[in-house]
């Protein structure tokens, strides 16, 4: 059972790193179902809801699954009041087992290897970012490009305004394709090079959790040093990504960081107290990353996880978040725990998070491919700070507002969530404070990211996969 903490879930894992791990939730023993018809599949995951969701009060008390075609649109039904809540917005739902085991190991999926940004006024799509060793950028696509048409071919292209007048934004998801290798689009790109037609094929490829390009940095501002993370997903690859990126951090003597979580959705739980762990060679080995509570009659499976110094950790006295509305979970995760510790000397750069102080564990049906991902615990920081449903600006101490520049590179000093991150660091004054309406609690289909101009958003289809929960806006 894998227990994560992601923008459409949460989970918390073995871990090779030696970071704190949650404990496996054993269930109770029960008759193994037989078959894997509709209603049998339905009946399994009403079965796993009574016994381990979170909110076990807001569960209907009788419901007809007849009247549901699909086990999704049933657990849709079944969380409708939690979610209605704002406890539980789409986070527990039904994927495969073999899809998200592959991307949790190695973060493999198949498409074109970029995210999109929709401006659904404008209605426009942008590339917010490309990943090394995927068809897109490998076709020399990349951050701050525009997709203005999409086809099959050049005959039948159709532009992108077209395409969300006609069908809305979930009409570029449709005109994108399936999620296949091989599958095969007609793109008209305008970037700095000008505006050509670009084909390029969905393939096989295995997400970089930390971007060889920009992912780790020494920045230099005005003869201070400053380390530089950005983080896509939670995922077990990103051990020794991390490991690498903070001893570098080591040897170089940083004491103050940015850890850039804008696009991240979450993931591991174990990978999230790693992380936690490399910005605490200072902390000792009673000091509290966080608390994971179960529901009262599971309470045997509740974990406190403690700070466990790593030989790569630094001791930042200043560390600059940058996030966004699509910034869920794990990342909340890492920025939460700092808080009782840094105090005002961490600070949440961008816009508010998406708010989801909960987590998932991962129950499995083998014979039917199905994992069935369900919000079944609470996390805390070590000052208990738990209920930030509505994002973290509520509890952060400090805070700039700062847009998605588009324009700039992940990472670059000119960028203007970076700059802000490296004002704050400085003592250089902010703009204006991110308030807790800035940018979280969207829906799971609409993480916010606030750009410089005009107002942005990850794009998402109306039913994410796992590669689309954890790495919002990726296609």
């Amino acid at each position: 059972m894998v227990l994560a903490s992601c923008g459409g879930g949460g989970t918390s894992g073995t871990s090779t790193s030696g970071a704190p791990t949650a404990t496996t939730p054993t269930p109770t023993p029960s008759t193994t179902a037989a078959g894997c018809t509709l209603r049998d599949r339905q009946d399994w995951a009403l079965a796993q809801l009574r016994e381990w969701y979170l909110f076990p009060d807001t569960l209907p008390t009788s419901l007809n699954p007849a009247a549901y075609t699909t086990v999704d649109a049933y657990i849709d039904a079944l969380t409708a009041t939690a979610r209605a809540q704002r406890k539980d917005r789409y986070f527990t739902y039904l994927t495969s087992i073999a899809s998200e085991d592959a991307f949790y190991s190695s973060g493999s999926s198949a498409g074109f290897g970029f995210r999109l940004s929709l401006d659904s006024t404008g209605r426009r799509v942008f590339i917010a970012e490309s990943f090394e060793g995927a068809p897109a950028l490998t076709a020399g696509i990349d951050r701050g490009a525009e997709i203005v048409a999409i086809g099959t071919s050049v005959s039948d292209l159709r532009t992108v305004d077209a395409i969300i007048t006609a069908e809305g934004s979930n009409g570029v998801t449709n005109a994108l394709g399936p999620s296949t290798a091989g599958t095969t689009r007609v793109l008209r790109i305008t970037d700095a090079s000008g505006t050509r037609n670009v084909t390029v094929s969905k393939a096989d490829y295995s997400l970089t959790p930390v971007s060889s390009r920009y992912g780790a940095q020494i920045l230099n501002d005005g003869g201070r040093q400053v380390g530089y993370i950005n983080l896509r997903t939670f995922i077990s690859t990103a051990d020794p990504a991390l490991r690498s990126a903070f001893a570098s951090f080591r040897t170089a003597g940083i004491t103050n960081v940015i850890v850039d979580v804008r696009y991240n959705g979450g993931g591991l739980v174990s990978i999230a107290e790693l992380m936690t762990n490399l910005l605490g060679a200072n902390r000792s080995t009673s000091d509290v990353i966080d608390y994971m509570a179960f529901r009262p009659e599971k309470s045997s499976n509740n974990v406190t996880a403690f700070f466990a110094p790593q030989p790569q950790s630094i001791a930042p006295t200043k560390i600059a978040f940058i996030g966004t509305g699509s910034s869920a979970s794990a990342s909340e995760l890492v920025i939460a725990a700092q808080i009782p510790y840094l105090r005002s000397n961490a600070a949440l750069i961008g816009t508010n998070t998406y708010g989801k102080p909960v987590g998932q564990i991962a129950l499995d049906r083998t014979a039917c491919d199905d994992r069935l991902r369900v919000i079944a615990f609470a996390l805390q920081n070590a000052n208990r700070q738990g209920a930030y449903y509505d994002g973290l600006a509520s509890i952060m101490e400090a805070s700039c507002q700062a847009g998605d520049d588009l324009t700039h590179p992940l990472g670059s000093p000119l960028e203007s969530s970076t700059r802000a991150a490296l004002d704050f660091l400085a003592g250089r004054s902010c703009a204006s404070a991110i308030t807790a309406d800035a940018a979280g609690g969207l829906s799971a289909q609409a993480s916010r990211v606030t750009l410089s101009a005009p107002p942005m958003e990850l794009l998402s289809p109306e039913r994410p996969d796992t590669v689309q929960r954890e790495v919002p806006g990726s296609f």
